[in-house]
This record gives structure tokens, C-alpha cells and sequence, in this order.
């Protein structure tokens, strides 16, 4: 496993008592390097969407954990935040929640020269991800050849 790996993974462990608690979700946990800084990122979620009081509960809380179990090397900034609207689909229940809604799927490569496509979430499993699009044909996807998947959402 990789530092960034059992970062992640320690710091889900740790907060999620927290979560539970307060009865909100853990949607990710990312340790990620933008710029000269790294940061330890919480994205957490509630019925009807978290709010900044949310967040800064849950970071007071989990700061002064940061500081007794002290397991990550070197400086780092933490976050905790709302995952927003364009969420990507990770975890099971994102594409639980997600079944029957419009998706919006980007490809590494380009399938019939295209690489992003849109349609329905009908089903998935392990390896794959079938979407319905508006002329009713089905398309299935390798999971590994998804870029990013997410919610699609019109303004």
C-alpha cells in the first residue's frame, strides 16, 4: 500500500465516528499535492446537502485527532468539504443512488469518435457501467476506460 493510501485509509478510519455521530456521510477521502502543497482532503455529505457549519465540526473534531495520531509525514493542509455537484461516482453506493439517473461518462479514448456521452444509469458491477441514452440504444462501458463518471446537471 502507498503513503497516499494508508493516508487516505487511516484518515477515513479515524473520521468516520465523527461522521456517524453527526449522522453525515463520507463520500471520499483524497491525499493530493497541488502546487508546493499537499492536502488532506474529507468530502462529506448529508440528506439535503452540508453546510460550512458541517464542515468546520467536523474539522475541529478531527484536527485535534491529526495532532494525537500524527500519521502523516510532513506538512499538509486539511479539509473537509461538501462534494459538490459534480461529484464523480466511486463507491457503491454513489452508483446505488445514482441508478435511473442521467450520467455523464468521459472516455480515455474516443469510442465512434466521440469521448463523452450521456444517458441514463441502467446498470453496473465490478467492471462495467450501462447507461441508456436518449434514442434508447444501451452502451456499456469498461470501467477502466472511464475518465470520469458523474451526474450530469444542466444549468
Amino acid at each position: 500500500m502507498s503513503k497516499k493510501e494508508s493516508y487516505e485509509q487511516r484518515t477515513e478510519e479515524l473520521i468516520t465516528p465523527i461522521l456517524e455521530r453527526n449522522q453525515f456521510e463520507l463520500v471520499d477521502v483524497e491525499y493530493v499535492k497541488e502546487g508546493a502543497e499537499w492536502y488532506l482532503r474529507a468530502y462529506i455529505d448529508k440528506e439535503g446537502g452540508i453546510t460550512v457549519n458541517d464542515c468546520e465540526v467536523v474539522a475541529r473534531e478531527m484536527n485535534e485527532i491529526l495532532d494525537q495520531e500524527d500519521y502523516v509525514e510532513g506538512s499538509y493542509i486539511f479539509e473537509v468539504s461538501s462534494p459538490g455537484l459534480g461529484r464523480p461516482l466511486k463507491k457503491e453506493k454513489d452508483y446505488v443512488r445514482a441508478m435511473g439517473k442521467e450520467l455523464e461518462i468521459r472516455t480515455y479514448r474516443a469510442i465512434n469518435r466521440e469521448k463523452e456521452f450521456y444517458g441514463q444509469l441502467k446498470a453496473y458491477d465490478d467492471t462495467s457501467v450501462t447507461i441508456e441514452k436518449e434514442d434508447g440504444t444501451e452502451m456499456v462501458f469498461d470501467k477502466k476506460d472511464i475518465a470520469l463518471i458523474r451526474l450530469a446537471f444542466d444549468f
